[in-house]
């Protein structure tokens, strides 16, 4: 939940950008800024669409067709261009930043750490070559030590000034209280001991991202991770059906995005630029299975999916994949479209009608799975290399807490803010095939001398499974990170999905509740 510190500061950053002169000549691109910003600290997000933006900020008459006059997304591109100058220069220091998405109008204010790289160490025993996923001979702990950069506080009013002085005032004390907190916490670190050899970052590629909501018969919708999903477009065949659950759907941050669905024999044709894609086809059982209105179960509806003709999913069937009510996410890397510009999605039955309840597609990495970083936190989060981490998702138990009084140790602090806690699971989907690396990002911010849970080594216990196996035993945050604020980095190297496409992380207590800060899952595909 947004705070009302953070909302201050927030508007703040927007004065900031707004008094630095990069709209001087161009008033379109600070109006159409301060609308999308209006709305969003007004709790209007849902009204921040093309022609709103349009008729209310840019001045077009009621009879605006979108379709016909592009202004918005010319302009919208050129905001994006702008905003991105200035934080690659002037405001590169700022520790919140202002962001629009391609293919979305709504802002995204974002905490930027500074400086430093990170050094990681790993035990020697590391293995350079992937070996499959089964019971470790040995324990892998990386310990990361990171500069710290305290959690958003509120300013003192100073005395009045001109509005530009006042915001410049401000974003110095800050960047000079953070220079100094930033020194102390590097005295305090120890000699790294070892570089960890690591998967080569994969350059994650910008563009519009197309994502449809099947079902859905207008307008468009802003998720819990702002992001922007269209009406359904560009099919043939089948029928619109709602869901008749009474019941919330599992495993998904976003009710939304299974309440209507696509179903019968169809197709769609969307039109994409040249170049691989990563596609995510969603679903949720809702009509077959014990809990739902035509009950049944495995094998009560099955069907098949084609990409341009060729075969994508041969046999699906999501209640034996998830079970009844509950999302599965299948994955899919390197998908283009055919000859004609079109990806061409089929959807054939083998038992009962076929049906779909979004697509997303997003520019891909050529061989690789995008990667992907959650951070237990209601908003997202750009680290010091520049690395986006969405929010929380896709867990299965736990409860999600803010830990602002956290002061994990190093130049990412930010990451450990944020814990989901209790008997967890987490379900990733990922694209079958590769192998994967995944990094489990613990701190104890509870337990320890001075804290509020007391105690100390032994206070907090669990194990960590990975697809079942057992990767750790009786894990130790305290003990093996060295004390409360430490922070401790768990990594698994090789990792497949399983038969339906995911990696199952549990992480059942043995005593008092297991926590996560943060997992990365990263493709080792070269």
């Amino acid at each position: 939940m947004r705070t009302a510190t953070s909302v201050d500061l927030e508007k703040l950053e927007l004065e900031a950008v707004l008094a630095s002169g990069i709209f001087t000549r161009a008033p379109n691109l600070e109006n159409l800024l301060r609308y999308v910003c209006s709305k969003y600290f007004d709790g209007l997000a849902g009204e921040i669409k093309e022609y709103n933006i349009a008729v209310e900020a840019l001045g077009r008459p009621p009879e605006f067709d979108q379709k016909r006059d592009s202004i918005v997304r010319v302009e919208a591109h050129k905001l994006r261009k702008r905003l991105r100058e200035y934080y690659e220069k002037d405001g590169a220091d700022h520790a919140i930043q202002i962001e629009i998405p391609p293919g979305q109008y709504t802002p995204h204010f974002i905490t930027v750490a500074r400086s430093a790289a990170v050094v990681v160490a790993e035990s020697p025993s590391t293995v350079p070559d992937p070996v499959p996923v089964s019971i470790p001979t040995r324990e892998l702990a990386v310990v990361q030590d990171v500069v710290d950069v305290p959690s958003p506080v509120a300013v003192p009013a100073p005395p009045p000034l001109p509005r530009f002085n006042r915001v410049t005032l401000l974003l110095v004390a800050a960047v000079l209280a953070l220079g100094l907190v930033a020194g102390l916490a590097l005295r305090k670190q120890p000699e790294p001991v070892e570089k960890i050899a690591v998967v080569a970052p994969a350059v994650v590629p910008t563009g519009e991202d197309v994502r449809i909501l099947a079902g859905v018969e207008s307008g468009s919708y802003t998720d819990v991770f702002q992001n922007v999903w269209s009406a359904d477009r560009y099919f043939t065949g089948g029928s619109v059906d709602a869901s008749p659950r009474t019941h919330p759907f599992r495993g998904t941050g976003d009710q939304e995005i299974y309440k209507k669905r696509r179903e019968g024999v169809f197709r769609y044709e969307i039109p994409l630029h040249a170049g691989p894609w990563e596609l995510r086809l969603h679903f949720a059982e809702a009509v077959f299975g014990n809990e739902n209105v035509a009950g049944g179960g495995e094998a009560s509806r099955a069907f098949a999916v084609n990409a341009n003709g060729k075969p994508l999913i041969a046999d699906l069937d999501v209640i034996r994949d998830v079970g009844p009510g509950a999302a599965d996410i299948r994955v899919f890397k390197d998908v283009r479209p055919g000859a004609d510009g079109k990806l061409h999605l089929e959807f054939q039955p083998i038992s009962n009608a076929p049906f779909v309840n979004a697509i997303e597609l997003v520019p891909g990495v050529p061989g690789r799975l995008r990667p992907i970083r959650w951070i237990a936190h209601d908003r997202g989060y750009k680290d010091t290399a520049g690395r986006m981490w969405e929010p929380d998702k896709a867990a299965l138990g736990g409860l999600l807490i803010s830990r602002p009084e956290s002061k994990a140790a190093g130049p990412d602090p930010e990451l450990f803010r944020g814990e989901r806690y209790g008997n967890l699971a987490y379900v990733i989907p990922v694209a079958e095939g590769s192998r994967y690396t995944v990094n489990m990002y613990f701190t104890e911010s509870w337990f320890g001398k001075g804290m509020p849970g007391g105690g100390g080594n032994g206070s907090r216990v669990f194990d960590i499974l990975i697809n079942g196996m057992a990767v750790r035993r009786n894990l130790d945050i305290y003990k093996e990170s060295g004390g409360q604020g430490r922070p401790l980095v768990v990594t698994q190297h090789s990792v497949e999905s399983n038969a339906q496409g995911k990696i199952m992380i549990s992480m059942p207590p043995s005593r008092n509740y297991a926590c996560v800060n943060a997992i990365e899952v990263l493709d080792e595909s070269k």
